[in-house]
């Protein structure tokens, strides 16, 4: 088990940090196969008890292994890898420091980019909106890597799992990586409508009141257990 520095620590076994690892290739490669990173770009992070798994780097997700996926602290620190951690490393600290996230997925999909040129959120055209709790904001830009990035996405994702970053792409919270990756999805197809909406008139757009009693009605939505 790794416990790190910290005494109040609770350790993880290396089973489960393995899991983990692989879970962040596995989705890594999944992001590429939907078109919503391309080359190395894009991020992906997953919280394992006091540890985060973050991918490394400038590292090709076809090529890149489990080993590859470094593990930190929640100050950044590297706890074990021999590679250096994603540029966006600041970014997924506060996402799971003050954003309670147990998995960051971050894209540079194509369809959230083009809206983030056009508008200061993704409009709500359609009743899925209701998964991130409503509008999502886009965050003003600012470079890579930068804590004033990571301030700013910070702030767009109040009340909120998800944010578009502008000249950018976006950034989806969840509990668990394979949440992240269904919310990384919608957010883009969200996108996608309203540009071929926007590209021949004006898109009508459902109320905040309407969204609001579709996240409600999706509290109960699913199959139960008995």
């Amino acid at each position: 088990m790794i416990a790190g520095p910290d005494e109040g620590r609770v350790p993880v076994t290396s089973r489960e940090l393995a899991s983990t690892r692989a879970a962040v290739v596995e989705h890594a490669r999944r992001l590429v196969a939907d078109g919503l990173v391309v080359g190395t770009a894009g991020n992906l992070s997953a919280r394992v008890g006091e540890l985060i798994a973050v991918t490394p780097s400038g590292v090709d997700y076809a090529v890149m292994t489990p080993e590859d996926v470094v593990l930190v602290d929640l100050d950044g620190a590297v706890v074990d890898g021999h590679l250096r951690p994603t540029s966006e490393l600041p970014l997924h600290l506060l996402c799971h420091r003050r954003h309670d996230a147990r998995a960051v997925v971050h894209t540079h999909s194509a369809a959230a980019v083009a809206l983030s040129l056009l508008r200061d959120d993704v409009p709500l055209v359609h009743y899925q909106t209701a998964i991130f709790g409503g509008r999502v904001a886009v965050a003003d830009y600012a470079p890579f890597g930068t804590d004033e990035l990571a301030a700013h996405v910070s702030a767009a994702l109040t009340d909120r799992t998800a944010a578009v970053m502008r000249h950018h792409g976006t950034l989806v919270v969840a509990n668990t990586l394979a949440g992240a990756d269904v919310g990384a999805r919608h957010l883009e197809w969200l996108c996608d409508v309203w540009l071929r909406a926007a590209a021949v008139g004006v898109p009508r757009e459902l109320s905040d009141e309407q969204v609001a009693d579709v996240a409600r009605r999706l509290a109960g939505y699913g199959q139960t257990t008995r």
